[in-house]
């Protein structure tokens, strides 16, 4: 059996808001192997989205830790930093994260958050450019548009390659979305709530998009509160009472 591929150990997240504080994850647990799609269910406020964004690195635990092919992703407890600022880059942990975020894992969001004045290759090309300077961009830029129109032809949107989000439909801006998180080539793409803000239509068309991908080897873990989406992973497990528990 392959090692996992990502690993949460006892994963905790509390909430301060003003004199009360919001215990939203107690300790949860999760291996995800390579190649596997995981569905994370739980109600409303149940802390789905704000695992995802910490498997993801995009959020910091209290206590717990992630870890990505065995390396733990978070500095040890009393060296977390919570806030981000400019200053991140110092910091060796940080600077992980930071790598992770850009080239280890990708996105997709319930809210497509397209730029609305940049068009459709514009707004994926530009997760290729960020971070790059401008003498590594000018080396790069020939192989990353080539890159960004294939994963936009395999979006089927090789014909909207000029249009602004304004002129797409919800089906469509998803798809970009999906582009987006797939052009640097992640090892985990991590959707929340991916067909949330879609009619049934175009949710069941972006279901077999990623259900394509999944059968292409992509390794995805996905949070929805449906349990006709959850259905079609290889495993549903269900956040209750802050702990994921196996379907």
């Amino acid at each position: 059996m392959s090692s996992p591929l990502l690993v949460a150990q006892g994963v905790q997240k509390t909430y301060v808001m003003g004199r009360v504080q919001l215990r939203v994850l107690r300790g949860c647990d999760l291996r995800v192997a390579p190649g596997e799609f995981v569905a994370i269910m739980g109600k409303s406020g149940s802390g789905k989205s704000t695992l995802l964004h910490i498997l993801g690195a995009l959020d910091v635990p209290q206590a717990g830790q992630v870890l990505f092919h065995d390396e733990p992703v978070f500095a040890p407890p009393g060296r977390r930093r919570f806030a981000t600022s400019a200053l991140d880059v110092l910091y060796g942990y940080e600077r992980r994260r930071i790598h992770y975020r850009r080239f280890a894992f990708g996105f997709v969001f319930q809210f497509y958050h397209l730029l609305p004045e940049l068009n459709v290759l514009e707004n994926v090309l530009l997760a290729r450019m960020v971070g790059a300077s401008t003498f590594v961009w000018s080396r790069q830029r020939a192989r990353a548009r080539a890159d960004t129109l294939a994963v936009l032809g395999h979006m089927g949107l090789a014909e909207r390659l000029r249009h602004r989000p304004a002129e797409l439909s919800g089906g469509e801006r998803q798809r970009v979305a999906i582009a987006r998180a797939l052009v640097h080539k992640p090892q985990i793409l991590f959707a929340d709530e991916p067909t949330g803000n879609l009619d049934a239509v175009a949710g069941a068309e972006l279901m077999s998009l990623i259900k394509g991908l999944h059968a292409e080897g992509q390794t995805i873990v996905m949070v929805t509160h449906d349990p006709t989406v959850a259905g079609q992973a290889d495993r549903i497990l269900r956040l209750e009472d802050g702990q994921l528990r196996q379907v």
